[in-house]
C-alpha cells in the first residue's frame, strides 16, 4: 500500500512539474557534467561548463518558457 501511495505521489509531481527542478538537476549530473579530474584536465582548452541553475533561476526561466509569446484564442 505505501509503495503505491508513493508510486501516485510521484506520478502527481511529475505532471503538476513539482518535480522540474530535480529532473533538471539529474540531467545535468548525467549529461553536462564532467565527474572525472582527466576529463576536467582535458577540458581546460576546452569552452567551459556552466554550473547548474539555481533552483530560484531554473523556475524563473521555466516559467518565461512557458508563459513567452501570445497564449490566447482570440
Amino acid at each position: 500500500m505505501i509503495k503505491w501511495i508513493r508510486n501516485l505521489w510521484a506520478t502527481i509531481r511529475q505532471l503538476s512539474g513539482d518535480d522540474a527542478y530535480e529532473r533538471y538537476l539529474q540531467h545535468y549530473a548525467e549529461h553536462h557534467a564532467r565527474h572525472h579530474a582527466g576529463e576536467l584536465e582535458a577540458s581546460k582548452s576546452e569552452q567551459s561548463i556552466d554550473p547548474p541553475l539555481t533552483k530560484a533561476a531554473f523556475f524563473k526561466e521555466w516559467q518565461d518558457k512557458k508563459w513567452r509569446g501570445v497564449k490566447r484564442c482570440c
